[in-house]
């Protein structure tokens, strides 16, 4: 018994060959001039490196006999039992259509006239349940002419294909149409990303902002019949062979699809993502009708809109016509033909996490980028402010040795050319910048005079800042200090950011980092004209980032938590509770410069936050808590201080209450 198999380097035909090689007959594989390494790389995954069992044929299937010369039609007449017509393109957000039409259409004719010219046994050809268009209802195996037509090429194109088979073809054949396949249920192993992989990113990113309990609210939709490809080609292979199908066709399918919110759920649960608690049926967007429905989503800020939501998730606009997928498949007579057999199609929520954890360690666009500092900012212009010690000096030192032009901006002349040296001893680009960026005219300064030498920034590091740990009641005659921590912290940050921008725009793009603090997130006692400052940074960052994110300027906030810098020395209790070091702080920092995120956060941080929107009263309790029982900071109480002293020592419970809450600013 001898086999020919058209598409057999694709990931369906490469899954099927691997079967097919325990039964005992010839295989022909069928490949494109050009595709000798696929076809060598296919027969090296399978150990037949050096079989006779498999004859390599050089063909096309967009022409006649697919491209088979007479003489080796000639040669192959009587010898081929079973004609396995998997070669296509399925694709169903890209190909256009008349590569559709040449590849599944003409490709199936042409497969079907090799096959009869040889004398083939029985022609077997792989259809898709796109065959059915969008019908409404249930569809059966025995059903072909009720398909409701659709305009989708892919679509369009395997009805034809498979009406030709059924109304040309003149030997014997059996048609399979599976559900959307995925990866193998064992292995996870899938050869690109396609349907339900593409709501993949959007699962990651929902994981990383928000934890696993947190309630989502989503859309349910119709039945999405997803398939794993060893369930299709196991199916496949023993209907294949079994005696009296002939002109049957056959629904790989699952028996018991789930609706499009159960699918997006299961991966969710795989993911360790938040679930969709809440799904909101479509079905009542039916209830508008549809000329003013395809009215509104077709108006151009509409359409704008849906597209950047749908782009901000990485998710193809045209993946969501499939969300209310209409057509549910019968699939009894398979299920009956396949009895005995042992062959059963795995539930979703068995393999999910298999798939998932493929496509992570493997599939994951983000494991293409590079993902290191050297990628991020070698040979760009990265600006820092507050370079001279702390935060922005390791910051400084980790993206000059990651081959960025280093431009340090402080008030202290001294410490920033230590900085320089540094940097400039282990062959680092760098030069300084003093300034004083509480001061508007220095800053205009500063900015002219780095524009002249440089042209324009890349990256802006906004990490310059002044705190103030006191608390109001001590704070009613010294409003200069709000004043202060302003100008610093948010119209110094927003001068930079002013300054630099239009040349960012002019060089298609660039990257704002704000250095925050968790006490934007967490509202921390005693910080209010510090926390103040920052807010407003936040909220500028936000604002900006929605008018320029289509321009490439990008700006990331980053909720820093205590870090033992010369900021906090004042505070002589913080000797006492833990804090990152500056190192582990520009690693946050460096962070942000690569991934380039709208938001850093630590858990507790975002812990914080949601406590404060769910539970207002419960946090406002907490809070005066922890007011209670630390330190104050008011000047009128101070003496004669040794270095790292406070005017109160912390008690048991302040300290035991700030490893709890480890990073907040109490």
């Amino acid at each position: 018994m001898s086999y020919f198999v058209t598409g057999a380097t694709g990931f369906i035909g490469s899954e099927l060959v691997s079967l097919l090689m325990k039964r005992k007959g010839t295989i022909y594989l069928l490949v494109r001039k050009g595709s000798s390494k696929k076809v060598r790389a296919l027969l090296d995954d399978l150990g037949a490196a050096n079989s006779k069992r498999f004859v390599t044929i050089t063909g096309d299937i967009t022409r006649k006999n697919c491209g088979l010369r007479p003489a080796k039609v000639s040669e192959l007449k009587g010898k081929v039992k079973h004609f396995f017509h998997l070669a296509a393109i399925y694709d169903l957000l890209e190909a256009d259509t008349e590569l559709q039409r040449l590849a599944n259409v003409e490709g199936t004719r042409h497969a079907m006239e090799l096959a009869t010219a040889i004398d083939s046994g029985i022609f077997h050809h792989m259809s898709s349940v796109a065959a059915a268009g969008l019908f409404r209802g249930r569809w059966r195996e025995d059903m072909f002419e009720e398909a409701a037509p659709s305009e989708h090429p892919y679509f369009k194109s395997k009805h034809a294909a498979e009406g030709l088979v059924r109304n040309s073809c003149t030997i014997p054949y059996r048609i399979y149409r599976p559900g959307a396949v995925v990866g193998h249920s064992k292995t996870g192993v899938i050869d690109k990303v396609d349907g339900p992989y593409f709501v993949f990113p959007f699962l990651q990113k929902i994981r990383k902002a928000l934890p696993p309990w947190f309630p989502l609210v989503g859309i349910e939709g119709g039945q999405i019949n997803i398939v794993p490809v060893d369930y299709v080609v196991e199916a496949m292979d023993y209907l294949a062979h079994k005696r009296g199908l002939d002109g049957r066709c056959f629904h790989l399918t699952d028996p018991n699809p789930l609706r499009a919110g159960e699918v997006l759920n299961t991966f969710c649960e795989a993911a360790s993502a938040p679930r969709f608690a809440m799904r909101i049926d479509s079905r009542m967007l039916e209830m508008i009708p549809v000329g003013i429905r395809s009215g509104l989503l077709g108006l151009p800020p509409v359409k704008r809109i849906t597209d950047g939501i749908l782009k901000d998730l990485s998710i193809p606009p045209e993946l969501m016509s499939y969300v209310r997928y209409p057509t549910k498949f019968d699939c009894k007579q398979t299920l009956e033909a396949l009895k005995g057999s042992g062959i059963e199609c795995p539930s979703l929520s068995s393999y999910a996490g298999v798939l998932w954890d493929y496509w992570e360690r493997n599939m994951d666009p983000n494991l293409l980028r590079d993902h290191t500092l050297k990628g991020a900012v070698k040979g760009k212009t990265v600006l820092i402010t507050g370079a001279s010690s702390g935060i922005g000096r390791a910051v400084a030192l980790k993206v000059a040795a990651a081959g960025a032009t280093t431009l340090l901006v402080a008030r202290g002349p001294e410490k920033l050319k230590e900085v320089q040296e540094e940097i400039e001893r282990t062959g680092g680009i760098c030069q300084v910048y003093r300034a004083d960026l509480a001061d508007e005219d220095s800053c205009d300064a500063l900015v002219k005079k780095v524009l002249k030498d440089h042209s324009h920034v890349d990256v802006l590091v906004n990490n310059a800042g002044r705190s103030i740990r006191r608390s109001v009641i001590h704070s009613v005659d010294r409003f200069h200090d709000y004043k202060r921590t302003m100008q610093l912290n948010y119209f110094g940050a927003v001068k930079m950011v002013l300054g630099f921008l239009p040349e960012m725009l002019s060089n298609g793009g660039g990257h704002v980092v704000n250095v925050s603090s968790i006490g934007v997130l967490s509202n921390s006692p005693r910080f209010s004209a510090y926390v103040a400052s920052k807010a407003a940074l936040d909220a500028f960052s936000r604002c900006v980032r929605a008018e320029l994110l289509h321009k490439d300027v990008n700006f990331t906030t980053i909720n820093m938590p205590l870090v033992r810098t010369p900021m906090i020395g004042p505070t002589g209790f913080y000797s006492h509770v833990p804090a990152l070091t500056p190192d582990e702080a520009s690693d946050m920092v460096c962070e942000a410069i690569i991934e380039k995120p709208r938001r850093i956060a630590t858990n507790l941080g975002i812990f914080a936050q949601v406590m404060n929107t769910l539970l207002p009263n419960a946090t406002d309790i907490i809070l005066n808590t922890a007011f209670k029982i630390f330190p104050d900071s008011d000047p009128s109480d101070r003496k004669a201080l040794k270095d790292g002293e406070s005017a109160e020592a912390p008690s048991a419970e302040a300290v035991i209450f700030a490893s709890i809450m480890r990073g907040v600013y109490w």
